[in-house]
């Protein structure tokens, strides 16, 4: 396996950036598999958010059997089977007082029509919690890792979450240039209108139209002004790079 390659970083960057997935339930009554296209988007420790109505069969499953699996792609162009892929194991947990506000942000940040129908009576936010994941990325390059390996630490950073949509905000009403920048000189991808969609305290979501980036931070930040110090920084260093 290639010294450069960390399976841990590749899983982590495809949960952030994936926006749709195939998730497997098991039918009430008989058990037999039942697979549906769902989209998604990640909670600040990056486990999968999913929002689903009861009136879908995948609902009804996870209601009566909360094991779950999620099949998450890259998407790449080509042979789809070259793409790097990865396989979640776990169960679904509904949102609850607690944490349905943080979810219910998250998603629509990062799938903003679902605002239309979110708040629908029939519609409920879940959070994958994997146990286990199956990462396939290329030849020889077949993972099985553990959630501590690619899931982001946030117990010490409240300040942070709590502070992250007004971060979110401030840079997609005021620094829309150095959003360009991140994507275009620090990840190499065109340029676009991009936009912040989440921050945690490993990396900035970017997103234009259906285009996904994972900006990962060179060191973890866990309050409001080391991530202001953190984004000035990058993009003097996107600077730069000119």
């Amino acid at each position: 396996m290639a010294a450069s390659f960390n399976p841990n970083r590749v899983t982590h960057s495809l949960l952030r950036r994936s926006r749709q997935g195939a998730l497997a339930t098991l039918m009430v009554g008989s058990g037999d598999p039942y697979c549906s296209l769902v989209n998604v988007a990640t909670a600040p420790d990056a486990a999968p958010i999913i929002l689903i109505s009861r009136l879908a069969v995948h609902t009804r499953n996870v209601l009566a059997d909360s094991r779950v699996s999620l099949m998450l792609d890259e998407r790449a162009p080509g042979d789809p089977l070259e793409g790097t892929r990865i396989m979640l194991s776990g169960k679904a947990e509904q949102a609850t007082d607690g944490n349905r506000e943080t979810l219910r942000r998250r998603y629509l940040n990062a799938h903003p029509s679902a605002g239309d129908y979110a708040d629908f009576a029939d519609f409920s936010f879940f959070v994958v919690r994997p146990s286990s994941t199956h990462l396939v990325a290329g030849f020889g390059r077949i993972v099985d890792l553990e959630p501590e390996q690619f899931l982001t630490e946030t117990s010490d950073a409240a300040e942070l979450l709590a502070a992250e949509q007004g971060a979110v905000d401030h840079m997609n009403e005021d620094h829309r240039e150095a959003l360009g920048l991140y994507a275009t000189k620090l990840i190499g991808a065109e340029a676009a209108e991009w936009r912040c969609s989440g921050c945690d305290p490993a990396g900035l979501d970017l997103m234009a139209d259906r285009r996904t980036l994972r900006l990962d931070f060179p060191e973890r930040v866990t309050t409001p002004g080391a991530l202001r110090k953190m984004l000035v920084r990058l993009a003097d260093e996107a600077r730069a790079k000119d």
